[in-house]
């Protein structure tokens, strides 16, 4: 597990600094947030905490207008609305956190609201170009199998990266085709996989998998995908071989590991696929999450359109 409230070497104590350590605490051992989130609000605070010191406030003082200014200073930082978004989530329960541990006096959240989102559709592939991608791997590369089987799984079964590289051989089933998979929050859930991703991965394991494990003196926590040294394979190495493979593919755009996710979903609800099951399969607490991929097939929507409008 990430150490998330570790100080790494050459970072600065702001004050507050210690409350952050206290909350991030809370975030691991009694809330049970994934290492990333935490990662990601522990950026976050340290943002805020740097601000509140040039306002010469300490954090059990700040007040909303603090928030509200520092909100305005991550805007014309040209940052995301949705980090901005995120970053007011983990403000707004790191005070809530410092009123419920007796360290402020007053909550002050519930007056803030959360800049709007656009829902933007996400980027996908067609089932061309997803198959292009898919073969987009140099066969003659000493690591083809690995990352052919890396791709397939995730188009087979809509991924994280995170996901992939945190899978064990044994979270595997090859004989029924079904995966087990722990995502955001460490949650548990089981996904199936097509034949081709199967094959590819059994290529891989079979002939693959036993040469970089040696590699790294056996020491790979059994990970399912392992790097040339032998050791499991983190979530930058699976972008880049998405990225490797879809320039040698001539696709355009930003394609990342995401990419894949999103196709998958997509192109299940067009053929079909109940809302409920593809929520399912790719772990998203909120049906909303999900129903962004039934805006994005326009093909789909024109059918629809047709088959059941008195006035097509």
């Amino acid at each position: 597990m990430i150490d998330a409230s570790s100080m790494p070497a050459g970072e600065t104590i702001v004050p507050g600094s210690d409350l952050l350590r206290q909350f991030l605490d809370y975030l691991t051992v009694e809330a049970g947030l994934a290492a990333n989130t935490i990662l990601a609000y522990r950026r976050d605070l340290r943002r805020f905490l740097v601000f509140l010191k040039t306002a010469g406030r300490p954090p059990t003082e700040a007040t909303t207008l603090d928030v509200q200014n520092h909100l305005r200073q991550l805007k014309l930082s040209q940052l995301a609305i949705s980090s901005i978004s995120r970053a007011l989530v983990a403000v707004k329960m790191f005070l809530r956190y410092l009123v419920s541990t007796g360290q402020a006096l007053r909550d002050i959240t519930d007056a803030l609201d959360s800049p709007k989102r656009w829902q933007r559709l996400p980027h996908l592939l067609s089932r061309d170009k997803t198959v292009s991608l898919l073969e987009g791997l140099d066969s003659d590369d000493a690591l083809y199998l690995r990352d052919r089987a890396l791709l397939e799984l995730l188009y087979a079964s809509g991924l994280r990266a995170s996901e992939s590289t945190g899978l064990r051989r044994g979270d595997l089933n090859s004989r029924i085709g079904y995966l087990r998979c722990f995502g955001k929050g460490s949650k548990e859930r089981v996904v199936p996989v097509g034949r081709p991703a199967i094959e590819a991965i059994d290529t891989y394991l079979g002939n693959l998998r036993p040469k970089l494990a040696a590699n790294g003196g056996q020491r790979d926590g059994d990970a399912l995908f392992l790097s040339a040294h032998g050791r499991p394979l983190d979530r930058t190495a699976v972008w880049r071989i998405v990225k490797r493979a879809a320039r040698r593919a001539g696709l355009i755009g930003k394609i990342s590991p995401h990419t894949l996710r999103h196709s998958f979903a997509t192109h299940l609800l067009s053929g079909g696929a109940d809302l409920r099951a593809v929520q399912e399969m790719l772990g998203h607490v909120d049906i909303a999450t999900t129903q962004i991929y039934t805006h994005v097939d326009s093909d789909r929507l024109k059918s629809v359109h047709k088959r059941f409008h008195p006035r097509p």
